[in-house]
């Protein structure tokens, strides 16, 4: 499954007063692993950047003076985008000024949502930690995700830094392979590379089924993934395809 983080920065808060997009972040994961490829593009907005703007993110007017526009960089991003699920967090925001730019580019042409799918991980987050602060830094501090480097927001260190938290919060460990574990000893102290067999006659480990209240639990927790990715649960989509 191909998914891209995204992440933009814009010249102010609301798209309805006209505000553009200045940055888009994005990377690649192939089966929950990052790819290495990304997409990274500052953009001339045509606009002044308000003030606050620039002290959340520290792009200034002078600095995208000799940037492309929107339009020029729109047929690399959507080659990049299309066809995969998108990762946001808070997705309105971005789906909002991206439609916008892509609106004033093609008018009457395709929404992000209709070329990708979306999920967002802010409700996803609202769903498993109701209550409790869900922006990008609080959820590095919870999943223990390393954002040291994010003195101010960027698109891409931001998109960079989400899909580790999100692989945190859909399944903490995310690679798994036997030949990066560490060689274990016999009891002479020698190392065994090979498969260790279990001795014949040991008895069977035994089975610990779920509670009601573990069901229920992740019933909802279901519910809250189906509720921020369209109705896609790949748990459910498993059970019926056994």
């Amino acid at each position: 499954m191909r998914q891209i983080v995204l992440d933009t920065e814009t010249t102010g808060l609301e798209v309805s007063q006209g505000h553009r997009i200045i940055e888009i972040g994005c990377v690649e994961l192939q089966n929950r692993r990052l790819t290495g490829n990304h997409f990274h593009q500052y953009v001339n907005p045509r606009r002044e950047i308000d003030q606050g703007a620039i002290e959340v993110h520290g792009i200034t007017n002078e600095f995208l003076a000799d940037k492309p526009l929107f339009e020029q960089i729109a047929a690399d991003f959507l080659e990049f985008v299309s066809g995969a699920e998108l990762i946001i967090h808070n997705a309105p925001f971005d789906l909002g000024f991206l439609d916008a730019e892509l609106q004033r580019r093609d008018p009457g042409g395709p929404s992000i949502r209709e070329l990708c799918t979306v999920i967002d991980t802010l409700v996803m987050a609202r769903g498993k930690h109701p209550g409790q602060r869900n922006n990008l830094d609080a959820l590095c501090q919870r999943y223990d995700v390393d954002n040291s480097q994010r003195d101010l927001h960027g698109a891409l260190l931001d998109a960079e830094i989400l899909a580790d938290v999100y692989l945190a919060m859909t399944g903490g460990q995310t690679t798994f392979s036997l030949s990066d574990a560490t060689a274990s000893n016999d009891a002479n102290g020698q190392g065994i590379t090979g498969i260790r067999r279990i001795p014949a006659g040991r008895k069977p480990l035994p089975v610990i089924r779920a509670s009601e209240a573990e069901r229920a639990a992740h019933d909802a927790q279901l519910e809250a993934i189906a509720a921020s990715s369209d109705g896609r649960v790949l748990w459910r989509e498993l059970a019926e395809q056994g």
